[in-house]
């Protein structure tokens, strides 16, 4: 049941979009996307549907990974803008009814950052304990975030003599949050962001925050989460805190906190991985466990539904055997996949452009309980660039029209950094200018489901239940909220399946078809008789006869 008052959670419905600001839009032609290109396409956004825009990270930057290795948390890299192309975007996003999310990356900082500067420099630096300092490594370390380009997760500072932590790259050292000197650092920069009009922040790597040797020395490693939900609260109370804690979903609960302390929302990694084990199985048994064992959690905190990000498609929470076998399945070539849990892949080839497989995963992943959120070009089917590796390979550049460059830039070929996706998945075949003028296409399609999921507020608020059913390779699942019924099912298999659901166990009598206009389908001595194709799905609202 949702609360009376709902205003301040507008994310428990949202429908989230991402995108990395170097290569949605070049405004001018230097062939690097920018915030001004963006801001030109805020109409296709909202037009799609979306309603919730997160940035990757656009501040200055060395640029060793992808923006993530910030030099300065309260600027812009100049080549994407400045604070007024923040401001105008902002103005513009939420004059069309987007909010705005951006990441908060405060695990580490850029080396070339000034307080990295000044901590390297000298041992009694105002700045040197803004980091983490050792003589000697750790005899028992933690483990490389990313094993087979980092050895350790400590790096000898020459000049010093001694090692500083880096829980992912040598060239981002981890902040010492036991310091209060740097928590009031990122109490002044969610400050600056929040100020200018932020709806909220995706933070990225939760768990390295308050679980490495760098969280604060506290009774409760979680105060220092309390700590900003408190901060955002007070400066701008409606903002929202989105986490990537990749964990267990038990584990997961601590990071929401109790009634709302912490977190607001988190992805949900454990769901995700299920959906593609269930993918490659052509069986819905995986994913209806991990749906039946996810913990029911307070109606003011939610989950995020995903599919694909802007990293790889990690399956750290699967088995040995079952991450060999969605290896095989997705990803037969071993450049395909990185640091041995994860595939460097985009959906569509994953699933051979397979248009009914599309469809199905996407359906499922908006009808599931959750805030869905989409990342950039996932909406035309967009492909990643075979051969590049790491995460780069699923970040190319936006696809638009099929001409040069995708119309993202008009730069010459040689000027535009990140190459084009190919092998059937280039602007040529899949692009979004095609896409509009096409209603059979996948881009119509992800903006009916958008529509719909709006129109149905029980799958944002409803509570869940998977249905059995004799089928394990179909889901039936409901979402009830407010005297209302949505149900689900989905055909993961390539053969037509009839699903027989008992009308004791839904409430209802009769189900009306959200996604088309397939007739009304009354049940029949207390029994519904439903026919899916191959690899269908169907979306209805329970009513009485």
């Amino acid at each position: 049941m949702r609360p009376a008052d709902t205003s301040d959670l507008w994310w428990r419905t949202a429908v989230i979009y991402c995108l990395d600001v170097e290569t949605f839009q070049d405004s001018d032609g230097d062939g690097i996307g920018d915030l001004e290109g963006i801001a030109t396409r805020i109409d296709y956004l909202a037009d799609m549907g979306v309603t919730c825009l997160w940035l990757m990270p656009f501040q200055p930057t060395r640029d060793l990974d992808d923006g993530y290795d910030i030099t300065d948390f309260y600027g812009v890299d100049r080549r994407l803008g400045d604070i007024g192309h923040v401001v105008e975007l902002l103005r513009i996003a939420h004059g069309r009814g987007l909010r705005v999310i951006i990441d908060l990356v405060v695990n580490h900082t850029s080396d070339r950052h000034p307080w990295f500067v000044s901590a390297r420099r000298s041992r009694t630096s105002r700045y040197r304990d803004y980091y983490v300092w050792r003589d000697s490594p750790p005899r028992v370390q933690q483990a490389t975030v990313f094993p087979g380009e980092e050895s350790s997760v400590w790096e000898k500072d020459e000049k010093s003599g001694q090692y500083y932590l880096h829980s992912f790259y040598r060239h981002q050292p981890d902040l010492n949050l036991a310091n209060s000197e740097v928590r009031a650092e990122i109490a002044r920069i969610l400050g600056f962001w929040t100020e200018l009009g932020v709806d909220g922040f995706r933070i990225d790597a939760v768990p390295f925050l308050i679980e490495n040797e760098g969280a604060p020395k506290t009774a409760d490693p979680h105060d220092f989460l309390r700590e900003l939900r408190r901060f955002v609260t007070r400066r701008r109370g409606e903002a929202a805190l989105l986490g990537e804690v990749n964990l267990p979903h038990k584990a997961q609960l601590d990071f929401f906190g109790k009634k709302g302390t912490e977190l607001d929302l988190q992805f949900d990694f454990a769901t995700m991985q299920a959906c593609f084990l269930s993918f490659v199985r052509h069986d819905a048994a995986p994913l209806a466990k991990a749906l039946r064992t996810r913990p029911v959690i307070d109606v003011r905190q939610g989950w995020a539904m995903f599919l694909r990000n802007h990293d790889e498609l990690t399956l750290d929470q699967l088995s040995e055997d079952e991450r060999q076998e969605v290896f095989e399945a997705l990803s037969p070539d071993e450049e395909q996949r990185v640091y041995g849990r994860g595939i460097v892949r985009r959906l569509a080839p994953m699933l051979q452009g397979d248009p009914r497989r599309l469809r199905m995963a996407y359906s499922l992943m908006f009808a599931l309980p959750g805030t869905p959120a989409l990342f950039y070009g996932e909406e035309i089917g967009m492909g990643e660039v075979p051969g590049w590796g790491d995460r780069m390979a699923v970040r190319p550049p936006m696809q638009w029209r099929p001409e040069k460059n995708g119309g993202f830039s008009t730069a010459s070929r040689s000027r535009v950094p990140t190459a084009l996706a190919e092998s059937g998945y280039g602007p040529d075949r899949v692009n979004v200018h095609d896409q509009q003028r096409d209603p059979d296409s996948l881009l119509s399609f992800i903006k009916t489901l958008i529509s719909r999921y709006r129109e149905a507020p029980e799958i944002a608020w409803g509570a869940l239940t998977v249905l059995d059913v004799e089928d394990s390779t179909v889901l039936a699942h409901t979402l009830s909220a407010e005297g209302a019924t949505f149900l689900a099912l989905h055909n993961f298999s390539d053969i037509p399946r009839r699903i027989e659901l008992s009308t004791r166990d839904i409430g209802g009598e009769q189900l009306l078809d959200l996604l088309g206009s397939a007739a009304a389908i009354a049940a029949e001595r207390g029994t519904f008789e439903i026919d899916l194709d191959p690899y269908g799905f169907r979306w209805c609202r329970v009513t009485p006869e």
